[in-house]
């Protein structure tokens, strides 16, 4: 891999820990102002959100719906190329006595060192849609 690979894994790397960390300084210093996130699933935050505000409403939700108990583990970076990457976590969160524990990955696309896109893809989608109802 290339260097451009290695930098791309620590903005990732770095988005998970501000992530976790409700950075949102950090979160916007690494995501482009037109980024898109798609979250998969037939629950309230499934569908596509474009905009870095739009993005960071729906990471809200997830922090803000569990009382800030939502959690992505990262477990392991997959370098792709010199624009792709996939981190694979294991989520854990508590919302409405219902416990949250699935893993997932994310499929990011960056360019010049920022977040473009990402795509949440569940082990157990529907473990996901139900907590979330």
């Amino acid at each position: 891999m290339n260097n451009q690979s290695d930098k791309n894994t620590e903005v990732v790397k770095l988005a998970y820990k501000a992530f976790n960390e409700a950075d949102i300084s950090t979160l916007a210093d690494l995501f482009d102002d037109n980024c898109s996130w798609h979250s998969p699933g037939k629950n309230p935050f499934s569908g596509v959100y474009t905009g870095k505000g739009s993005v960071f409403s729906l990471f809200g939700h997830y922090g803000g719906d569990t009382g800030g108990t939502f959690k992505a583990d990262l477990k392991h970076v997959l370098k792709c190329d010199h624009n792709k990457v996939v981190g694979f976590h294991h989520v854990t969160a508590m919302r409405k006595k219902k416990m949250l524990d699935v893993w997932c990955c994310i499929y990011f696309e960056l360019n010049d060192g920022k977040i473009t896109n990402g795509k949440e893809y569940f082990y157990d989608l529907y473990a996901w849609d139900e907590f979330w109802s």
